[in-house]
């Protein structure tokens, strides 16, 4: 197919739709499959969802300054939004969401996590697989693989000064490129990766792609080449087409669920359902784990700002997308796992590419 995955911003994709719930009926039989719940148990699911993401723009504002982040609770299908004191707490409830206290505001936590990264430096222990800002507990989440602890990890936990240290699994975070084989995918040198979504003149993807030369379509046929790439530290890039391939706003379901149309590109909180498209496992779907975490790949590669999810994912994933309903979330980045046994991955947030190169998310 020379239908390529499509894309990302305008003033309007910022604003939550009205009526559509967040999964298209394709989605919902894909995350019944992944999730293990029933039709109506997902239907029930998605509608709680929906509510929940409209409810928060107005709920962050209410909270105003004593905002401490929120999330959606799965258990009781609301919105859960974190209050530090109890000035703005009465009228956080006003707009329906729930309220809990929390140590800090969000914005003091996303200091004190910008203050471990730098720390932190790039000489991270291979044993620790990153870190992130956590809401719930107002602490920065140290992950370290579990049966791995060491002197060297010890040390550098040290140097961090006051976090809470998480064991996880024992699998490293590794990025998703992989080298040419077939598939549905963009190749650059020996490298293949995923489309994440189209923009105004090409498309978004994973910045450890990146390469200069030229950029070739799934068929092998010259496709474009690209414009700009980040890695380490960030993981976006962009490609702009030619050679008479277009950009629509569509993410390809790969026979497994209908194609997906693109819309805007609001932000999911965590807790939502997401799902993520790629070139060698196709589609899958899970839950939003954390934000603004920090990944180690490894050899200094650090990526920050990252999304984490329990989608799985595998090489050759890298790049593609990540959606929730209509909405488009992020590009793949990495993780540790795979589709047949389980595995986790993060995703580079998309509204940040588009500011960072200016670009315009290809809608339908």
């Amino acid at each position: 197919m020379k239908v390529l995955l499509a894309a990302v911003l305008t003033a309007a994709a910022l604003t939550v739709p009205t009526a559509q719930a967040l999964a298209a009926p394709g989605q919902a039989a894909a995350m019944q499959r992944d999730f293990g719940l029933n039709e109506q148990q997902m239907q029930q699911r998605l509608a709680a969802e929906t509510s929940a993401a409209k409810l928060l723009p107005a709920a962050q504002k209410a909270a105003g300054t004593a905002f401490g982040g929120a999330w959606y609770d799965a258990t009781t299908q609301k919105l859960v939004v974190g209050v530090a004191g109890q000035d703005h707490a009465a009228a956080v409830r006003a707009t329906g969401a729930q309220v809990t206290a929390v140590p800090v505001t969000e914005k003091a936590l996303n200091q004190r996590k910008a203050a471990v990264d730098k720390l932190a430096g790039k000489a991270v222990p291979a044993a620790v697989s990153g870190w992130a800002a956590d809401p719930k507990s107002g602490t920065v989440v140290v992950n370290v693989q579990a049966g791995k602890r060491s002197k060297a990890v010890d040390a550098f936990l040290a140097k961090l000064g006051a976090v809470t240290v998480k064991e996880v699994a024992a699998e490293a975070p590794r990025t998703f490129a992989a080298g040419t084989v077939g598939g549905d995918p963009y190749y650059v040198s020996n490298i293949r990766c995923s489309i994440g979504f189209s923009v105004v003149g090409g498309y978004v993807t994973a910045g450890h792609c990146g390469r200069s030369g030229i950029v070739r379509g799934w068929d092998g046929s010259d496709q474009g080449s690209f414009q700009g790439w980040s890695f380490p530290g960030n993981d976006y890039a962009w490609v702009s087409t030619g050679y008479g391939w277009w950009n629509v706003g569509v993410v390809l379901g790969w026979g497994q669920v209908s194609d997906q149309l693109v819309r805007g590109s609001w932000e999911a909180p965590i807790g939502s359902s997401v799902c993520r498209s790629g070139s060698t496992s196709h589609w899958h779907c899970g839950t939003i784990l954390a934000k603004n975490e920090t990944v180690n790949y490894g050899n200094g590669q650090l990526f920050y700002g990252a999304t984490k999810t329990n989608v799985c994912a595998e090489p050759g994933d890298s790049g593609g997308s990540f959606i929730t309903g209509d909405q488009a979330q992020g590009v793949t980045s990495g993780g540790w796992g795979n589709c047949s046994s389980g595995g986790e991955t993060w995703f580079q947030p998309v509204n940040e590419i588009l500011q960072t190169y200016h670009l315009t998310l290809q809608t339908m």
